[in-house]
């Protein structure tokens, strides 16, 4: 069991700086970003800073950075 959760961990990490550089190269090119997730499915934790809202999502084998204008056709 501590194997497993560690790798989740370990993997929640490595996501976690993955998406934040995403974030910051928006943010230093001039794109706003609309939402920073970490994970996918339902929402478990969200919360709204000043022009971002952050996500903390069920399945965290993953995550996204949605920039402003980006459109997904799924939400259509």
């Amino acid at each position: 069991m501590t194997t497993i959760v560690s790798f989740v961990v370990v993997i929640g990490v490595l996501i976690l700086i993955h998406e934040w550089g995403h974030f910051v190269v928006a943010r230093l090119a001039g794109v706003g970003v609309e939402r920073f997730s970490i994970g996918f499915g339902p929402v478990l934790l969200r919360w709204r800073g000043q022009d971002t809202e952050y996500c903390l999502s069920a399945i965290p084998m993953g995550g996204y950075v949605k920039m402003m204008g980006e459109e997904n056709p799924l939400e259509t």
